[in-house]
């Protein structure tokens, strides 16, 4: 069952063995439930700290406020387990004060919360769908996020088939269907096999050869049937040796032939709707489906073979989730959850498992009892920055880790190296606090077990990438900056490469700056900018990153700076320099994923310059970006690897003057 706040997903059921682990540690997160039954929204309190000067005056004051975050706990677990969850409701939810309980035990329309949890996660979730690719070197291909989800088609494989049309937020219909689904495979496969786990059956099916019992082409013809383009390996008829041959066929060779009778069967009715409606993007779902390699790998098959590649099979990381998701958006409506975005917390989510079990046996064994999503409100909406020259195919991230194996290998070594040092800060940052040196250990055990877990399945989160570490982490590399104290800003300009630079368009800069002034220019302000005439959109983070400012921080030292500067006085007071937080708490950047008001004063001061500046937004992301403006991207490489991988030494310096060509 899948549980939203004590809400169970009727379609989603977990047949894996259970083992030993402890139930509370999984409910626990709930204790702090602001309600509970459809939705579960958590308090998570952050503080804003204020920073003292040397001399014992406050640079800046920022009052110590407590900051509610709207925290959504999925759960998903096998149907063993719902005493304990309705224990662990009774002993810590039921008669608190804090808490408000709704007994809904009214029947959600299952279709409907469905769909609102299928447009949940593709909006709110990158690299949320994915292509499966069995014998390829990375299993998962994630697809990026499309700033438009609709249209689509669902095929939802539960004990029967739903092909639903989605064509708006509240526009779907059931175009199809059939009663050949998952209750087909599971019932005759229990006939057949003797067999009565779903689970047990699939895992029978990985070890059968379908070709003992279907008779191919070839067997017929003696090969290829070129004529009609059949290939001799084709299926002619789904167990059509069984009524010529006289012998036993085994369990798994039988199993195997049920899994591909029943996948093929579907993936053409799947193929015929698409093309029927002129769809292109084809999601599957449903308790059939459930992550299970052998299925989505029948699936693709079949979906690649009806359409001749033309549409592709995509799956979805959370798909186990959707009705319980929906059931928290239909039950949280009068809090309108859609005006919000959301974002997925990497540390309190399980992750996409492997083909293989024997890479990582702890996490499949946990998986097959307990999965877990943790979605985290944010308080504004994310669009994308309106100057994107094509949103379709931006891709923040430089490298892929999920592909390039050396570069995993490496970063990963670095997050683990670092992270003694990243709990010795944490400890010393909160030295007063007597809890400090425990919650920095568990810190330490939590994410050497995510950095563990990525280096047998770097595809668990989906794509990874420099900015997904980092995002997991709050703090991780050891800067060279930080590693030696003796190493300071002094000495760190000492080392900067001399030009020409590694990435020079110094000189084509200066002379754009001879020409007319830009109308506005985004992210990061310069005196020559505002005295030039340009307005200034100075964007900085929502949240704290490292030793990013946020843009709290940034109004208060704006205000102490104007006071100095009459230029910076000036373009405050005529509305010519504005301070936008961009909607992220990450030392990367992504651009599809900005404050809605941030976008709109892109779009209505027609900016017509985007300068990226820092290593973990224009190297790590969107050194690659292609935007409709005038663009600079300017970092110093403090990362040797990074640096010989672009062709420079560490302490390269890259300062990218990019035009867009004309059409």
């Amino acid at each position: 069952m899948a549980l939203s706040g004590g809400t169970t997903d009727r379609g989603s059921h977990s047949m894996d063995k259970s083992i030993t682990l402890p139930p509370d540690e999984i409910f626990r997160n709930l204790e702090n439930a602001k309600m509970f039954a459809i939705d579960i929204v958590a308090k998570v309190r952050s503080f804003d700290h204020s920073a003292k000067e040397t001399d014992g005056d406050l640079l800046y004051e920022i009052s110590v406020q407590e900051e509610i975050t709207a925290r959504l706990h999925f759960i998903k677990f096998e149907n063993a387990y719902i005493e304990t969850c309705l224990d662990f409701i009774k002993d810590h939810l039921v008669n608190t004060e804090t808490k408000v309980i709704k007994a809904t035990v009214d029947k959600e329309d299952e279709m409907t919360c469905l769909i609102k949890g299928c447009n949940f996660v593709l909006k709110n979730i990158p690299h949320e769908a994915f292509v499966y690719a069995k014998h390829a070197d990375s299993e998962f291909r994630f697809q990026n996020t499309h700033p438009d989800i609709f249209p689509y088609l669902l095929i939802n494989i539960g004990s029967g088939v739903s092909i639903v049309k989605v064509e708006a937020e509240d526009k779907f219909e059931r175009i199809g269907g059939s009663s050949i689904g998952g209750g087909t495979f599971w019932g005759l496969g229990a006939l057949l096999t003797k067999t009565k786990r779903f689970d047990e059956l699939l895992q029978l099916a990985s070890k059968g050869q379908h070709t003992n019992v279907d008779m191919l082409v070839k067997d017929i013809y003696g090969g290829a049937y070129g004529s009609l383009g059949l290939t001799g390996n084709l299926i002619a008829s789904s167990f059509g040796k069984s009524a010529t041959t006289d012998k036993e066929f085994s369990k798994e060779d039988m199993a195997k032939s049920l899994l591909h009778m029943i996948s093929n069967d579907i993936g053409q009715l799947a193929c015929l709707y698409a093309k029927l409606h002129n769809l292109t993007r084809v999601y599957f779902g449903g308790f059939f489906i459930r992550g299970h390699p052998v299925t989505m790998h029948t699936i693709t098959y079949s979906i690649n073979f009806f359409t001749k590649g033309e549409v592709q099979a995509l799956f979805l990381r959370h798909e186990g989730y959707l009705g319980a998701i929906g059931a928290f958006l239909k039950g949280a409506e009068e809090d309108n959850p859609n005006q919000y975005s959301w974002e997925e917390n990497y540390a309190g989510s399980s992750g996409l498992m492997s083909a293989s079990p024997e890479l990582n046996p702890v996490q499949r064994a946990r998986s097959g009892t307990f999965d877990m999503l943790e979605m985290d409100r944010l308080d504004r909406q994310l669009v994308n920055l309106p100057l994107l020259q094509d949103p379709t195919s931006y891709i923040p991230d430089t490298v892929d880790l999920t592909e390039d194996a050396l570069a995993r290998e490496y970063w990963l070594y670095c997050f683990e190296e670092a992270l003694d040092g990243v709990v010795k800060r944490a400890i010393a940052s909160q030295k007063d606090q007597p809890e400090a040196v425990e919650r920095a250990e568990k810190f330490r055990q939590k994410y050497r077990h995510k950095v563990q877990t990525l280096r047998h399945q770097p595809f668990a989160y989906g794509s990874l990438t420099v900015r997904s570490l980092l995002d997991t982490r709050e703090h991780c590399l050891n800067d060279v900056l930080e590693s030696d104290p003796d190493f300071g800003f002094e000495q760190a300009k000492q080392q900067l490469q001399e030009r020409p630079w590694l990435v020079d368009a110094y000189n084509q800069w200066i002379e754009r700056l001879k020409g007319p002034p830009h109308k506005c220019a985004l992210f990061f302000v310069d005196n020559k900018l505002l005295v030039r005439g340009t307005e200034v959109v100075l964007a900085s983070n929502s949240g704290p990153a490292l030793n990013d400012v946020t843009n709290s921080e940034l109004q208060i030292l704006t205000e102490r700076i104007a006071a100095m500067d009459p230029v910076i006085h000036a373009a405050l007071k005529e509305d010519r320099l504005a301070l936008v937080q961009n909607g992220s708490s990450s030392p990367c950047l992504d651009l599809s994923r900005l404050d809605k008001v941030l976008a709109t004063a892109v779009r209505e001061r027609g900016t017509d310059l985007v300068i990226i500046e820092g290593m973990g937004r224009a190297i790590h992301t969107n050194y690659y970006a292609m935007l409709s403006c005038e663009s600079l991207k300017l970092a110093v490489i403090k990362n040797s690897w990074l640096a010989e991988r672009l062709g420079g030494k560490i302490f390269s310096v890259v300062f990218k003057y990019e035009v867009p060509s004309k059409a």
